[in-house]
């Protein structure tokens, strides 16, 4: 199973994507996206490119808002993979805490996340938690990141392409 993972998009539209985003979406299993994409039209673009799961993010107007959860778990390959923002914004200082506090006593394998437009993959008290940065490098990244996820017999390979 191949996923696409991509956070902080800021843009309206699927043609504000890198180009090798946009190639990627043809050749992944479920895209996931972890909020901030600003704009309905890609939020449908997205979802019309295949499987689709993801949340809504602090930027997102209030028609995404109502069209996403602000989390969700979902199991793929028999890992539970859990999705969130976190929707109420913030600082970036203490991120991974709150969002792993977003699940509670529902503690999935791995948290995919956005908000920092940093990119990360780190493993802590046995959770790997993977920010993808921002796929169109909005502000404060240096950079436009995206990630790829590999699972396969429960295994998982954790890729951050740098664009």
């Amino acid at each position: 199973m191949r996923l696409l993972v991509l956070a902080d998009t800021h843009v309206n539209d699927v043609r504000g994507l890198p180009e090798r985003v946009c190639e990627e979406l043809k050749n992944v299993d479920l895209i996931v996206h972890a909020g901030d994409y600003t704009g309905m039209d890609l939020l449908e673009q997205l979802q019309a490119s295949g499987d689709f799961k993801g949340v809504c993010g602090n930027m997102d107007p209030a028609a995404i808002k109502r069209e996403l959860p602000d989390k969700e778990i979902i199991e793929v390959e028999g890992l539970r993979i859990g999705i969130t923002h976190p929707v109420e914004g913030g600082s970036p200082v203490g991120l991974l805490s709150r969002v792993r506090a977003k699940f509670g006593d529902d503690v999935p394998d791995v948290i995919i996340y956005g908000h920092s437009h940093e990119p990360e993959n780190v493993e802590h008290d046995k959770i790997r938690y993977i920010n993808p940065g921002s796929a169109t490098g909005a502000f404060p990244a240096g950079y436009c990141s995206y990630g790829i996820i590999e699972i396969e017999h429960g295994e998982i390979r954790v890729e951050i392409v740098k664009l």
